[in-house]
């Protein structure tokens, strides 16, 4: 855990950084909000940011996203009235915290971000098979493929693969090259020098550079366009990157993870995947099984949940009733344990009585999970005829825009898993949302509906 203390702490500093420290944390400090921004401009990083409330929060937020950095902010202050906390967090700080400091509540703040990061939770063998074969693959200096569907879970488990490497103690730096866009993501992974493009005010150390002695993963590199794909395989080759606009290279000491939810294989033989980059990342498969698959976790995974979202929203913690656990049981999952762990989120703040039951269970709009619609031959006819009439006058944009926004409904407003299904890119739904948002149409966010939003 990287703390980044910024400002003086109303005279409570010294006792800030040795509570944080205590709880295992690694602890920088500047005064300013714009050294804060130099700082993790430069690649020094930081996971969380403890910030004197006196300081001006959303500018320091407007100053990191406009370097495309995002670090969770923890306001502090002493004698803050409600009023100021309040501001502090409408501002954009995600917990406020009184100082004089409380130890307890440092350590629980700090428990709370590393939370975030969830633990490796597995019970079915088909789970466990794969966390042996990460066991004895995870001290090497291979470089691990991660597969398997949208929602499963490839990101914890390269953050489990660099917590049992030899790079532990090191970074991990984690890239979405489907969330960023084409002309921006090379110089989020490599960096650039001060002056190279429009806009480049100051020397940006990359992620590359970043992670440097620890690991980066590159998630969904599947969504990398081919001339980033042949620089990547250059820095892979010579363990040395190029800033944008720099004219020396520069040495990297990393290990690289990436992850896909699609078959590279195919993608090579579509010319849409370079192969010899495919050889150089592929040196260890993990291959993730959907949720429906490893029936055992379900459980496992659904207590963990219920628990954390109990702490989480200060309501007493339940256990799982036996009609809920069959509920749970019964079900596909097809967005997996991220799905699940929305609904198990729901289904702490729905319960009622001593127990999470069945009818908790729900789907963001309400419904119960295992409410199945009528079913017949006259039934599904009566929907066809009325889906048919509903598009009857409309332009192909607009049924086009329908299905788009009513997938990414069905998607819990998940992106990859939403392109997946209707079998574009990440990047073109990406551009469609654009548009439709530049039209003042709602698009749901990561995580909701358009009836939630």
């Amino acid at each position: 855990m990287r703390v980044l203390i910024v400002g003086s702490l109303g005279g409570q500093l010294h006792a800030a950084t040795k509570i944080a420290m205590d709880r295992g944390a690694k602890v920088a400090q500047v005064d300013t909000i714009s050294q804060a921004t130099n700082h993790l401009r430069a690649g020094r990083g930081a996971d969380l940011m403890m910030v004197d409330a006196a300081l001006d929060i959303a500018a320091l937020i407007a100053s990191n996203e406009a370097e495309r950095i995002t670090v969770p902010i923890v306001a502090c202050g002493v004698n803050i009235t409600p009023d100021m906390a309040a501001a502090a967090i409408r501002a954009g700080a995600k917990e406020f915290i009184p100082l004089p400091p409380d130890a307890e509540l440092i350590a629980a703040v700090l428990q709370a971000v590393a939370d975030d990061e969830r633990p490796m939770i597995a019970r079915d063998p088909s789970m466990t098979n794969v966390i042996e074969l990460a066991d004895k693959i995870a001290p090497s200096e291979a470089s691990v493929l991660i597969t398997g569907e949208s929602g499963s879970g490839k990101e914890v488990m390269a953050r489990y693969v660099h917590s049992k490497s030899k790079r532990a103690a090191k970074p991990f730096i984690s890239v979405n090259c489907a969330a960023i866009p084409e002309n921006l993501l090379e110089s989020e992974l490599f960096g650039h020098e001060k002056g190279a493009f429009t806009g480049a005010v100051a020397r940006r150390i990359g992620k590359f550079e970043e992670a440097d002695g620890g690991t980066l993963l590159l998630d969904e590199i599947s969504e990398m366009d081919a001339r980033l794909q042949a620089k990547l395989l250059r820095a892979l080759q010579e363990r040395e990157i190029d800033r944008v606009g720099g004219s020396q290279p520069v040495k990297v000491n990393i290990r690289v993870i990436a992850t896909s939810n699609r078959d590279l294989r195919k993608a090579v033989a579509e010319g849409s995947f370079r192969e010899d980059l495919l050889f150089r990342l592929n040196v260890v498969n993990l291959a993730l099984p959907p949720l429906r698959e490893r029936p055992a976790d379900v459980v496992a995974l659904a207590e963990h949940f219920a628990r954390k979202y109990a702490a989480a929203n200060g309501v007493g913690n339940r256990p799982i009733s036996e009609a809920g656990r069959t509920a749970l049981l019964a079900r596909s999952w097809p967005g997996n344990v991220r799905e699940l762990e929305n609904a198990m989120h729901r289904a702490v703040l729905l319960a009622s009585g001593d127990s999470i039951g069945p009818e908790a269970i729900r789907m963001p709009d309400g419904s119960l999970f295992g409410a199945a619609p009528a079913s017949g031959v006259a039934q599904r006819a009566a929907e066809t005829a009325e889906g048919v009439q509903r598009m009857v006058g409309k332009t192909v944009a607009e049924v086009e825009q329908g299905l788009i926004l009513d997938t990414l409904d069905h998607c819990l407003g998940n992106r990859t898993h939403a392109a997946n299904i209707l079998g574009i890119s990440i990047r073109t739904l990406r551009n469609k949302l654009k548009l439709y948002t530049e039209q003042g149409v709602s698009i749901p966010a990561p995580g909701e509906t358009r009836g939630a939003a």
